[in-house]
């Protein structure tokens, strides 16, 4: 059998103010080619359809449009919600699209029922493990704690039974999406730390033939069984290195796997450059970089005066201005933004908490306060999100 495995579309998501509708637009279109080009069998998304709980209107129609036409194609299409997503809203009409190939994976509760779809090797069964938020799903999995390791645990143990009911050499393919150990993140991607862990073990998908994975934004693989799709475009200047591709997966009759990339359009290249805005403004080596959306960091030592419009009439695509002035680690007007670059927020609580007591950081019972008062606020900012 073969599949298109694909993740975080993000419709409706802008790039620094820069609307990406038309490269959405354009990257369905494409995916849709690829289903004829390919002669696949069937389309995966793993979660993140829409950029953000409730989408805006044309993100809507985009979604609306792009399931018709794999409808039309006569592919069936398996998706899941991702963390960015309402599970609800999406789920909205599931059981009728369903009649159309279109099989939306949303509650929790249906982790472990399958779309079954069949080759001439027999049965593939499809589960959909839709983005798990511990503390809302704990109860549902009966998991011993709320934990992204635990709650998926507990989702993977009701799929490896009903597995292991079905007929001898029927295959299995999951879609996850979570932060899986091992993959690579972007700085565009929401945080989903429950604890101060945010990821899970390979090996928590232990049992399957094949794992689609949503959530970072790199194609990434992990294991020849578990792998990243990421996104089709790029939305953050950190993911400048990536090559924007598709899964185009072979699912042989004894569960082999055959994985090629598929590449998928690219609007506008991304740049990030570096140095006094002088030399990034003469420095010939930049030439290549004039029609691309850029990222200029200015190190001069004092702000230049008008620095956008000086970059935008060389590099006209500028649409991200940073400004990080090199001066001594010990300089008082070094930046506060410096100090605390690559520390979570509990890490910075605890630098506070140390500061006020003259030293004396948060022992282990009050880290265990902070911890609990971050995670309490970040699911009650994903209920908002998620609710009707």
């Amino acid at each position: 059998m073969r599949f298109l495995h694909t993740s975080d579309w993000h419709l409706g998501r802008s790039f620094h103010r820069v609307n990406l509708l038309d490269a959405q637009a354009a990257f369905l279109d494409h995916l849709v080619a690829a289903v004829r080009t390919h002669d696949v069998d069937a389309v995966l998304v793993a979660g993140d359809v829409y950029d953000r709980a409730v989408p805006p209107l044309a993100a809507v129609e985009l979604f609306d449009r792009a399931l018709h036409r794999l409808a039309g194609a006569g592919v069936p299409t398996v998706m899941i919600s991702g963390n960015h997503d309402s599970a609800r809203r999406l789920g909205v009409g599931a059981g009728l699209m369903e009649r159309a190939g279109i099989h939306l994976r949303t509650d929790p509760a249906g982790c472990a029922t399958p779309v079954l779809l069949a080759d001439a090797h027999g049965e593939v069964a499809f589960y959909g493990l839709p983005y798990l938020e511990p503390a809302l799903v704990r109860a549902e999995f009966e998991a011993s704690k709320a934990g992204h390791e635990a709650v998926l645990g507990a989702a993977m143990e009701r799929v490896r039974a009903d597995l292991a009911a079905r007929a001898p050499g029927t295959r299995s393919v999951v879609l996850a999406h979570a932060f899986v150990v091992g993959g690579a993140p972007s700085d565009s991607e929401r945080d989903i730390t429950v604890g101060g862990v945010a990821a899970v073990p390979a090996g928590v998908f232990d049992g399957v033939d094949y794992v689609a994975l949503g959530h970072l934004h790199g194609s990434q693989t992990l294991t020849e069984r578990v792998r990243y799709a990421g996104s089709p475009l790029a939305y953050s200047f950190s993911e400048a290195g990536h090559r924007k591709t598709m899964w185009l997966v072979d699912l042989g009759p004894a569960g082999e796997i055959d994985a090629r990339r598929i590449d998928c359009p690219v609007p506008r290249s991304l740049a990030r450059i570096r140095g006094p805005l002088d030399e990034l403004l003469g420095d010939p080596a930049l030439a290549r970089h004039e029609a691309s959306w850029v990222e200029a960091t200015l190190t001069d030592p004092v702000r230049p005066a008008e620095p956008m419009a000086r970059l935008a009439a060389r590099f006209p695509h500028t649409i991200s201005l940073v400004f990080d002035p090199e001066r001594p680690e010990d300089d008082p007007l070094a930046s506060y933004g410096r100090r605390l670059a690559g520390r979570t927020d509990q890490q910075i609580a605890a630098d506070f908490v140390a500061h006020v007591r003259g030293g004396a950081g948060p022992d282990e019972r009050e880290r265990v306060v902070l911890g609990a008062a971050f995670d309490d606020v970040r699911v009650e900012a994903t209920a908002r999100e998620v609710a009707p």
